[in-house]
């Protein structure tokens, strides 16, 4: 084996591991397998959903599975093709996703391992792939829970501008985790009624076992849309405070505006200087007309608060 291709020989199952594979990968595949071209092409290029094709002598499965990305703090697609023969499984992974790479490793160092899970047929390696790969988004979804939990406490503390870019973040996350596990059930059902004699047939126990991770695709999507309708709910609640604080001090703004107002007419009207105008020539007319309009001022100010205006 050269480049990125790994493998595990056991008497029933051989499992073939290839990360982010290469040209001469991909030309080692079609070298040993008759898979068709545009399977192939597909292990190279970016696919933007999932997929199932069934042959003669093989399945070829694409499937999206989210990670993490701690330093951005983004949730991202990672994209994993499946070759289901007769007596082998062909995984290939753009390395995003530490959980198959762990499995392949623990299978390929462990003999209680590899008897375990690869002395039976390819489809219960496959189950037990998929498996694994599932259980790897619910501490995902744990996590993001948390932080729509932080951020209600937050919202609720006095918090509320500092949580508009958090929950945006959150909000693209859950955007991006329903984009990718979107057509998980429809694929996998698709897949449970492939039937190929001698090369993919699922007895009824093993039926029912994908049957199971069907059912908990069902339940991550509503774990989605439970999120989903949370962080709305707290977006709205988020703005609203936002926005009643807001018109709140604009509403102070006013009253101190519009209470200053006669203080200002009284100042410029004598502030024209004009023949005649009373206290103009009187020695303290300056502080009579301070203590006019500070008490103008007041007055007005007692009676919003009296009003409940401030």
């Amino acid at each position: 084996m050269v480049n990125r291709v790994r493998l595990i020989r056991s008497n029933r199952v051989h499992w073939i591991h290839i990360v982010s594979p290469t040209e001469d990968d991909i030309q080692f595949l079609r070298d040993n397998f008759q898979f068709h071209p545009l399977d192939l092409q597909d292990c190279i290029n970016i696919a933007q959903r999932p997929k199932i094709e069934s042959y003669d002598a093989y399945v070829f499965l694409i499937l999206l599975f989210p990670y993490y990305v701690r330093h951005e703090k983004e949730i991202r697609p990672a994209e994993i093709d499946f070759f289901i023969g007769p007596d082998y499984l062909i995984t290939v992974s753009d390395g995003k996703h530490p959980v198959l790479d762990q499995f392949f490793d623990d299978c390929l160092k462990s003999n209680i391992m590899r008897e375990r899970y690869l002395d039976q047929t390819p489809a219960h390696l496959l189950y037990e792939t998929l498996r694994r790969l599932q259980e790897s988004v619910f501490p995902m979804l744990d996590h993001m829970s948390e932080d729509i939990g932080n951020i209600e406490h937050n919202i609720f503390s006095g918090h509320e501008k500092q949580m508009v870019g958090k929950i945006l973040l959150i909000k693209r996350n859950i955007v991006n985790f329903r984009r990718i596990v979107n057509a998980h059930k429809s694929t996998l059902k698709k897949l449970v009624g492939v039937s190929i004699p001698g090369v993919f047939v699922l007895h009824p126990g093993l039926a029912l076992y994908f049957g199971n991770i069907i059912d908990r695709t069902k339940d991550i999507w509503e774990i989605l849309e439970i999120l989903k309708e949370t962080i709305n709910a707290f977006q709205e609640a988020n703005d609203s405070l936002i926005s009643f604080k807001l018109n709140d001090a604009m509403r102070v703004l006013t009253a101190i505006s519009v209470s200053i107002l006669p203080a200002t007419l009284v100042a410029t009207i004598f502030g024209m200087n004009a023949l005649g105008m009373p206290l103009v020539l009187h020695p303290y007319g300056f502080w009579i007309l301070v203590v006019g309009m500070g008490l103008l001022v007041t007055g007005i100010l007692a009676y919003f608060k009296k009003r409940n205006w401030l």
